[in-house]
Formats: C-alpha cells, sequence, structure tokens
C-alpha cells in the first residue's frame, strides 16, 4: 500500500502505528441499527493483517471503500457489528467476519500538482466477498448515486458520515495521540461546495463546524458520505487535511460515470 502524505486521514496499524491515510468519526455517537450496511474491515499484506478501514454493503457480497485501502492488500475481512473493539477474533478472520477479495479502481493514482499534491485520485476499492452475508445479519444496502449527483447538491446541504476509528487525542507529555473504540459512529456534516482543485473528483465537507456536527478523523477510510437522512453513497472518505483533524476532509466521489461503471461490473 502506498504510503501518503500525513496530512491525509492515517490509518491505524493494528499495534495502533500511524501509517496511511483513512477516515473515521469524530464528535459522533454510537450508530446503532441506522447504518448496518457499514463494517469495519482489516486488510492483508503478505506480513498478515496491516491495516484497517471502513465499507458499505452494496450487495451481500460486494463492500465499497476507499482506493488506497484495497491497494496494495491481497486479502480482506469485514465485520458489519456496530461493536467490534470486544470481539476477540478481531484482527483475524473468524466465525464473525467475512473473508473477501480487495479490488482497486484502475484509474487510482497519487495526483500531482497545484493545490491538493498527494490526492489520491479515484480513490475507489471494491472488496468482493467469497461469502454472502446473511439476510439475518445485514438485509439493506447502500445505494450508488446518479451520475453528477453532487454537482447538484447547494452550499451547506447536511451531510452523513459513518464509519470507525477514533475519537479523541490524549494530549500532556508529547504529541497529541489520536485514540478510540472500534465501535460504528455517525454524525452529522455540511458540504462545502464551489469550485476547487479537483472539484470534479471530489466532496468537500466541514468538519466539526460546532452546532452539534461532526467530522473524519485518523482512524478507518472508506466509510460512506450520504446525504442528510439519506443512504446513497456520494462518495467514500479519503482525506484531513490538519492533524488537528479540523477545518474541512474530502471524499473520493462515486458519482463519476466511469467510478460509476466500474463498481457495476461487480453487481452483475
Amino acid at each position: 500500500m502506498r504510503r501518503l502524505a500525513i496530512t491525509a486521514a492515517a490509518a491505524l496499524l493494528l499495534v495502533g502505528t500511524m501509517v496511511a491515510p483513512a477516515s473515521a468519526i469524530t464528535n459522533g455517537v454510537p450508530d446503532g441499527d441506522n447504518h448496518p450496511y457499514v463494517g469495519l474491515l482489516v486488510f492483508d499484506t503478505a506480513s498478515g493483517p496491516t491495516w484497517r478501514c471502513s465499507g458499505s454493503l452494496l450487495s451481500p457480497t460486494v463492500v465499497l471503500t476507499a482506493g488506497h485501502c484495497t491497494d496494495g492488500a491481497i486479502a480482506a475481512r469485514i465485520w458489519m457489528d456496530e461493536i467490534v473493539t470486544t470481539n476477540p477474533e478481531y484482527p483475524f478472520g473468524g466465525a464473525t467476519s467475512y473473508e473477501g477479495v480487495p479490488h482497486t479502481n484502475p484509474d487510482f493514482a497519487i495526483a500531482e500538482g497545484n493545490g491538493l499534491p498527494g490526492f489520491a485520485l479515484r480513490d475507489v476499492g471494491i472488496v468482493v466477498l467469497t461469502e454472502p452475508v446473511p439476510a439475518g445479519v445485514v438485509d439493506e444496502y447502500v445505494a450508488l448515486p446518479a451520475a453528477g449527483a453532487v454537482d447538484a447538491l447547494p452550499n451547506k446541504a447536511a451531510l452523513d458520515y459513518v464509519g470507525y476509528g477514533v475519537q479523541a487525542q490524549i494530549t500532556g507529555g508529547g504529541p497529541p495521540v489520536w485514540t478510540g473504540l472500534r465501535n460504528r459512529l455517525y454524525a452529522p456534516g455540511q458540504l462545502v461546495s464551489g469550485k476547487f482543485v479537483h472539484s470534479d473528483e471530489f466532496i468537500r465537507a466541514s468538519l466539526n463546524p460546532g452546532g452539534g456536527t461532526g467530522g473524519t478523523c485518523f482512524g478507518d477510510s472508506g466509510g460512506p458520505v450520504l446525504p442528510g437522512g439519506g443512504d446513497v453513497a456520494l462518495g467514500v472518505n479519503s482525506y484531513v487535511t490538519n492533524s488537528n483533524c479540523s477545518g474541512v476532509g474530502y471524499a473520493s466521489r462515486v458519482d463519476i460515470p466511469d467510478v460509476l461503471d466500474w463498481i457495476d461490473g461487480f453487481l452483475d
């Protein structure tokens, strides 16, 4: 897996060391049964379990996540439980998880140029599960957006963030350290619209702007960015722009026609 800029939202190694980008939920609340299609992914390299992300079931066997999560992985597994922190099988496979094969969008690339150096364009991945998640575990799925759906959203449109990962900073005696439980959390956010570098590839969203809203942070990438109160994956969480997880964050857009066509190939 490529090592990306520290300004990105960073995934945690399973032992807790920061290594690569991913996003989680800050200022959130327990999700309960609101988004049961969002699960916690762990990706394997030749060394075994190495990093974690979030993902959303598009079907019983197809999981939508971030491309930098699938990139470089040889295997993956997902837990659909709201609370994974206390699961003794984590991060290895077992009776409570579902195994799968990761696939990275063929146009995934580390972007160069003005404005947002280090961004991963087409940061979208898929995990195809070798066994379906039973309907008794999850019986509803995230939907794909219409092409260009993000372009029609007004500034400050309501968004929903869902994912697993860090929620708080521990300070004192050294640099702040992000920590948190491996539980599914939800928080509302807002779209920050307008043209910017790569605006045709990314959603720009507010992070912890106050007023009871939340944001994404270090922990798990690939979780969905949903329209407020909806179940459509407009994008998948990709980056934050500073180590305090404040200001704005970015999600790779799923509503791009080429991306939708690529995803549909796994759903046929």
